[in-house]
């Protein structure tokens, strides 16, 4: 079976809010994230994710954890595993997202667990929301 290795934030603003994302092929709502490039740190291919899929610049603060899940492409199965960073906002407009999200916005926490379509990604978010309060 292939494998893959992704990273991605979840990341909040100065009012709390976290940016969730909808992709723009199977449209399901999550966290930004994407492919580590051959050679590229976790940490850098987070912060890059988040620049192209959320159109924002962030600080990383933490290390969340880890999504892993098999899917399948052109009939074969690829098992998938996506680092989770938790992030601050700095700058940008997530107006300047790439094609890979149709939809995105700043959610408050109850609306943001009510968007993400994945039980994974739920929980993920609720650690990041404790790692979050206690800084």
């Amino acid at each position: 079976m292939k494998r893959e290795f992704s990273a991605g934030g979840i990341v909040f603003n100065d009012k709390g809010q976290v940016l969730v994302t909808q992709h723009s092929q199977n449209k399901h709502w999550s966290f930004p994230k994407g492919w580590i490039d051959q050679g590229e740190p976790s940490k850098e291919a987070a912060l890059r994710e988040v620049r192209e899929e959320g159109g924002v610049i962030t600080e990383i603060v933490d290390k969340v954890g880890y999504s892993k899940y098999v899917y399948t492409l052109n009939g074969e199965k690829i098992f998938k595993v996506v680092t989770y960073f938790l992030m601050k906002y700095q700058s940008g407009d997530i107006a300047d997202h790439d094609w890979e999200v149709s939809d995105i916005g700043w959610f408050e926490s109850e609306d943001a667990l009510k968007k993400l379509s994945f039980s994974q990604d739920k929980e993920l978010f609720k650690k990041a929301l404790k790692m979050y309060g206690q800084r």
